[in-house]
């Protein structure tokens, strides 16, 4: 059985939270965590989500603290979610470099910014449920 890790990134900015709005031709849009795939030259999973973060919204951060994993068992690959909170410390979208960016494929991949509440958070559909959960029953331990 393989075993692919992602790393995955609650972005606080401003007393706001950051996602990415996704979605597909044809498809309903959907809200979900900026980050992606740990590459075999990513120093750990702190590196690989310095690098995700700025590949798809320019932006780079302050500390990162893991705060919630979620395994997604496979029948032939397992995937690993990291999930860390770190701040945005600058954002310029013009510094997006992603290859998802260049594919027609992809959709849409925009940032958006949310107010950090907990009805913020229901309201959006966040992605993966597991996630919207946990923030909404920790909002209030992270200052929200």
């Amino acid at each position: 059985m393989k075993v692919r890790h992602n790393v995955r990134a609650v972005l606080l900015d401003d007393g706001h939270l950051v996602f990415l709005r996704r979605g597909w031709p044809g498809g309903a849009p959907y809200y979900t965590t900026v980050g992606g795939g740990v590459e075999a030259d990513d120093a750990d999973l702190e590196a690989a989500l310095r690098r995700e973060v700025m590949e798809e919204i320019g932006a780079t951060i302050g500390p990162a603290t893991e705060f919630l994993t979620l395994t997604e068992p496979g029948e032939k690959v397992t995937v690993v979610q990291h999930y860390f909170r770190a701040d945005v410390l600058d954002m310029d979208l013009n510094r997006r470099s992603g290859p998802e960016l260049d594919d027609p494929d992809t959709g849409d991949f925009s940032p958006v910014r949310v107010a950090w509440d907990a009805s913020a958070v229901r309201a959006l559909g966040l992605q993966p449920p597991e996630l919207a959960d946990h923030l909404q029953e920790n909002a209030k331990n992270w200052g929200a």
